[in-house]
């Protein structure tokens, strides 16, 4: 499938359409907390102030005209206990077995209202695969979207807003 694309801002033609984008950090992590000992920020988990704990993982969310899907590369937050728990088992073959584990959406994306503190399961699955992010099932539009999929159209407006923020 040829995903090539026009951009409505630049007017490029742009070589592919990005099917994911990927956040670095939580919404509560700044760059002089990396001096911290009490702070630590991987590509996988974030710890802040050794109270707050964050988890990177997906929002797949269905394209209806294509066989691929888009993905959001986000951070959840997580109760203690239960970042112990993933943190143990992150290497441990079978981890995607575990029971989902509660979170709230700490990445601020481009919807509105707010994505941010949004009620989510964190799915484990086969250790080297991120985890799989579920948004509770409520109206906001990115809850929508992971329920009912979006169109290579909407996959274009999200690209063009994300490689153009200030457009």
């Amino acid at each position: 499938m040829d995903l090539r694309f026009r951009c409505s801002c630049c007017g490029e033609l742009h070589a592919e359409l990005p099917m994911a984008f990927h956040l670095e950090a939580p919404v509560y992590w700044s760059p002089e907390m990396a001096d911290s000992p009490d702070c630590e920020l991987t590509s996988d988990q974030c710890v802040i102030n050794r109270e707050h704990f964050f988890v990177r993982g997906l929002i797949e969310i269905p394209v209806l005209d294509s066989e691929e899907s888009f993905a959001w590369g986000v951070w959840v937050s997580l109760s203690e206990k239960s970042f112990a728990h993933i943190s143990d088992h992150w290497e441990t073959e079978g981890r995607e077995h575990d029971d989902p584990y509660f979170g709230w959406l700490s990445s601020a994306l481009d919807y509105d209202p707010t994505t941010v503190n949004l009620a989510t399961n964190l799915h484990s699955r086969p250790v080297g695969v991120r985890p799989f992010i579920e948004l509770e099932p409520t109206d906001h539009p990115l809850a929508v979207e992971q329920r009912n999929g979006i169109t290579l159209a909407r996959v274009q407006e999200i690209a063009e807003h994300a490689l153009h923020p200030n457009n």
